[in-house]
């Protein structure tokens, strides 16, 4: 791949904002991103602010009350939603047991669910089917990586008792793109029930990654995390609902953050926007980090810009290990997003192969079903890295 020196001059220049990536080549990005330099200057600042004022003092919790807001504007501008409508958690799954639990389950309800989701999904999944006799479907979403319509088997899944569909927006492991707004709209206007099914999204892979517009597609519920693609620190996330569904979900845990109190300091109902479902003190510093992070990417490019030159990267990659015999890419096309999926003739594990790798600096992972290994481009991933990865795999395959 042949870029212009003026612009991998820009692309080095904007890796000097990630000491992460020195002394090491990293494809890990679909598992946490490197923070960057002003990230983590941004979280040590915040600390050093709330010991210097007193951590519970009237400044403080005013300049806590600021920042908190701020997060949620940047985050609601990166998907394309009001800032009322983001409540701001931990992870992923923390923002997807907030819809699940909050949800009024009665027996004989039904929840679809694709053959590609993370097991701590599923896991919650299964303990509501348990306790609430909820049913569960499970949609074969795998088989529509290179052929067939993912939208038309969702479709031919739901029944008139679906209450809820729960799927990736990007998988985790194969690296595909589902049409959310087709899904969404055939859920919204599914007439076997005569009532909307709502639509939970995780967005692990996908914010911050591919440009999104939530409030063009009509998904119920997107909850991502900021330590991924957009390499913010651990511990900070957010969930997205939609305002018309809004009331139709209550809160499991319930803290001072979510309700409104009276003069006497007794609470008197709960907030009615993103902050019912936040529950009390956060590690505040860490929001910080994920503003930063955020300002970093945008300072860089905005999200289509960079969606692109994932693209880019995420094809380059593609082609170089198709051209290996040993090589079995999962998708056979050039990926659509920044996750290459693929498998590995040899007689060593996959898990062997990644330990290897990791042992020359080389940085990816292993996924079990299906078995193969991950590994995930950012916009700011080299040429020249990808050139050597391929490199290091052909010498292991070889042998």
């Amino acid at each position: 791949m042949i870029y212009p020196q003026a612009f991998l001059s820009e692309v080095q220049q904007q890796r000097q904002e990630f000491p992460g990536l020195i002394n090491k080549v990293y494809f890990n990005f679909g598992g946490q991103g490197t923070l960057p330099r002003s990230g983590l200057e941004a979280i040590i600042d915040a600390h050093n602010f709330l010991q210097q004022q007193g951590p519970f003092s009237l400044k403080v919790n005013d300049w806590i009350t600021q920042k908190v807001e701020l997060l949620r504007q940047d985050i609601a501008q990166e998907l394309g939603v009001e800032a009322s409508t983001i409540t701001l958690t931990e992870n992923v799954t923390a923002g997807c047991n907030i819809a699940l639990w909050g949800i009024d389950w009665q027996e004989g309800d039904r929840i679809l669910i694709t053959d590609c989701e993370h097991p701590g999904i599923i896991a919650t999944v299964q303990e509501i089917a348990k306790r609430f006799g909820v049913e569960i479907d499970i949609c074969p979403i795998l088989n529509t990586l290179n052929e067939g319509d993912p939208v038309e088997v969702i479709k031919h899944h739901l029944k008139p008792e679906t209450k809820l569909l729960v799927l990736s927006h990007l998988l985790w492991n194969t690296g595909q793109i589902l049409p959310l707004q087709e899904i969404s709209n055939i859920c919204h206007n599914y007439s076997g029930s005569g009532r909307p099914i709502l639509v939970l999204a995780d967005a692990a892979q996908s914010a911050g990654s591919l440009p999104l517009n939530l409030a063009e597609t009509g998904v119920d519920f997107y909850a991502f995390t900021g330590h991924k693609w957009f390499c913010g620190p651990a511990g900070v996330g957010a969930l997205y609902i939609r305002p018309e569904i809004f009331n139709l979900l209550n809160p499991t845990f319930i803290g001072w953050r979510g309700i409104n109190i009276d003069e006497k300091g007794q609470p008197i109902d709960f907030k009615n926007n993103g902050e019912k479902f936040e529950v009390a003190t956060s590690s505040y510093p860490q929001y910080e980090g994920l503003r930063a992070a955020i300002s970093v990417h945008n300072h860089w490019g905005n999200a289509e810009k960079r969606y692109q030159q994932i693209c880019q990267l995420s094809e380059y990659l593609w082609q170089d290990l198709s051209k290996i015999s040993a090589i079995n890419c999962l998708k056979k096309s050039p990926p659509k997003s920044g996750l290459v999926s693929f498998t590995v003739d040899s007689s060593m594990s996959h898990k062997s192969i990644v330990n290897k790798l990791e042992k020359q600096g080389f940085l990816l992972r292993t996924l079990r079903d299906p078995d193969c290994i991950r590994a995930c481009v950012h916009y700011f991933t080299l040429p020249d890295e990808i050139e050597q990865l391929i490199k290091a795999i052909s010498l292991i395959v070889s042998q």
